[in-house]
C-alpha cells in the first residue's frame, strides 16, 4: 500500500475552473449576457479584504460579471438587508455572497436568511440547507463541495465508505456529512463532546476535519490508508521569530506516514473552494435561465 500522497487541489482547482470558463461562454452567447456576481463586504477585516479580491479576480477570469459593494463596518442592519433586497432583485446578479464574519452588531444570520436562494452560492440559507438534506436540486455550500469533488477524485466510487467529519458546523461539517450521506458513505459526526475520538477517527476510510483547532487530529489517528480531507487554515507562530505559517486541523508530517492520501495545508481545500463558488454562480445562472446545468461541473 501506497502512503503519503498529498492530494493536488489547485490542479482539480484549475480544471474545474476550465470547465466553468468553457460553459460561461456557451451561457453568454446563448442568453446575451454574463453570469454575474455580487459580494458584499463590510469593514476593514484583512483577511476578509484578501478573500474578496481573489474572488473578484477569479470571476473576471472566467469571463463573468463582479459587482463588488464594500461599506464600513458601522453600518447599521437596516442598510444591509436593503444592500441585499436591492441585488435580489438586480437580474443581472446570479449570486449573492456576504463576506463572513460580520461585524459584531449585525445578525449574520438575518443577512443570509434574506438571500433569494436561488442566488445564494454560499449554500447557507434555511432554504438550500432544506434542499441539500432533502436530496433536492439546489446550491451548496462550496468547501464542502470542493472536498467532495477532491474525494471523488482521489477514490472514485464512495458508496460503503466509512467517513468520519471532525466538526459540526454549518458552514463545513453537517453539509459536508450530508454530502458524503448522499454519496452512500455510512457517516459520522464527530465533535468536542465526543469520547475517544481518536479511536472514532482510527476506524475511517475518509476523515474530513473542520474543527478550526491547530493540528488537533493526530497523525496515529489515521487508519492506515485512509483519505483525509483537511479543511482547517489556522495560522501560528512560525520557528523564525515575528513570522507565521499556515497549518491545518490535522498534523500533517505525522499523518502522512498513515494516511492513503491527505490535502496538504495551503494548496488543498483551498483552491477548491473558490472554483467551486465560480460553479455555484454559473450553476445559478443556468438555473434562473431556466436551462440544465452543464454536466460535470
Amino acid at each position: 500500500m501506497t502512503l503519503g500522497k498529498r492530494i493536488d487541489g489547485k490542479a482539480l482547482a484549475a480544471r474545474l475552473q476550465e470547465k466553468v470558463a468553457q460553459s460561461v461562454t456557451a451561457f453568454t452567447q446563448s442568453q446575451g449576457r454574463k453570469p454575474g456576481l455580487a459580494v458584499v463586504l463590510v469593514g476593514d477585516d484583512p483577511a476578509s479584504a484578501v478573500y474578496v479580491r481573489s474572488k473578484h479576480r477569479m470571476t473576471l477570469q472566467l469571463g463573468m460579471e463582479s459587482f463588488e459593494f464594500v461599506r464600513p463596518a458601522t453600518i447599521d442592519q437596516d442598510e444591509l438587508l436593503e444592500l441585499v433586497e436591492e441585488l435580489n432583485g438586480d437580474p443581472r446578479v446570479d449570486g449573492i455572497l456576504v463576506q463572513l464574519p460580520l461585524p459584531a452588531h449585525l445578525d449574520a444570520q438575518a443577512v443570509v436568511n434574506a438571500i433569494n436562494p436561488d442566488k445564494d452560492v454560499d449554500g447557507l440559507t434555511p432554504v438550500s440547507t432544506g434542499r441539500l438534506a432533502l436530496g433536492l436540486p439546489g446550491l451548496v455550500p462550496c468547501t464542502p463541495l470542493g472536498s467532495l469533488m477532491l474525494l471523488k477524485e482521489e477514490l472514485g466510487d464512495l458508496s460503503g465508505k466509512n467517513a468520519v467529519v471532525v466538526g459540526r458546523s454549518i458552514l463545513v461539517g453537517k453539509p459536508m456529512a450530508q454530502l458524503l450521506l448522499a454519496a452512500n458513505c455510512t457517516v459520522t459526526v464527530a465533535h468536542s463532546r465526543t469520547q475517544d475520538l481518536a479511536s472514532v477517527v482510527h476506524q475511517a476510510d475518509i476523515v474530513v476535519a473542520a474543527v478550526g483547532q491547530p493540528e488537533m487530529v493526530k497523525g496515529d489517528w489515521i487508519r492506515p490508508g485512509a483519505a483525509v480531507i483537511d479543511v482547517g487554515i489556522n495560522r501560528v507562530p512560525a520557528q523564525e521569530e515575528g513570522k507565521t505559517r499556515l497549518v491545518g486541523d490535522v498534523d500533517t508530517a505525522g499523518a502522512l506516514s498513515h494516511a492513503g492520501a491527505i490535502t496538504p495545508v495551503p494548496g488543498g481545500v483551498g483552491p477548491m473552494t473558490i472554483a467551486v463558488l465560480m460553479r455555484n454562480t454559473l450553476a445559478a445562472a443556468y438555473m434562473r435561465a431556466g436551462l440544465p446545468v452543464p454536466e460535470g461541473l
